[in-house]
């Protein structure tokens, strides 16, 4: 068995957006995530969600983008991207009530792929 030196812990997830501060505001307001960090030049922001990181980061960096490619994004509403973000609340209806409040916009019923659900009102897309 591993030690516990070797047993890593979960840090964060990276998600990139094409505006940082109007991403960072959407997810802080429509989830309840307190902004850890907002950069004064918007390539950079964090929100505190439990013992993890929830950070966001331009598509496009030239620091980045010639050393380890391109982020691929999606062409067009059909194409999901290539990753989701999930939270989970003991209330359900309240947390999708402020969700959708916030700016979450239902995009299925509540049942997807493998029996996963978010209970009686559906999953949510963030549009911002």
């Amino acid at each position: 068995m591993a030690s516990n030196m070797m047993r890593p812990a979960f840090a964060y997830t990276v998600v990139y957006v094409k505006d940082v501060a109007k991403s960072v505001e959407f997810y802080s307001r429509a989830f309840g995530h307190n902004v850890r960090r907002l950069d004064e030049s918007h390539r950079w922001g964090e929100l505190e969600s439990g013992q993890t990181t929830i950070t966001f980061t331009p598509l496009h960096q030239h620091e980045t983008d010639d050393l380890t490619g391109k982020v691929q994004s999606t062409h067009s509403s059909r194409e999901r991207p290539p990753i989701e973000v999930c939270f989970c609340y003991p209330d359900v209806d309240a947390a999708f009530k402020r969700a959708v409040e916030g700016g979450g916009e239902r995009c299925s019923g509540s049942e997807r792929a493998g029996g996963q659900g978010m209970g009686p009102k559906g999953w949510l897309r963030a549009r911002h």
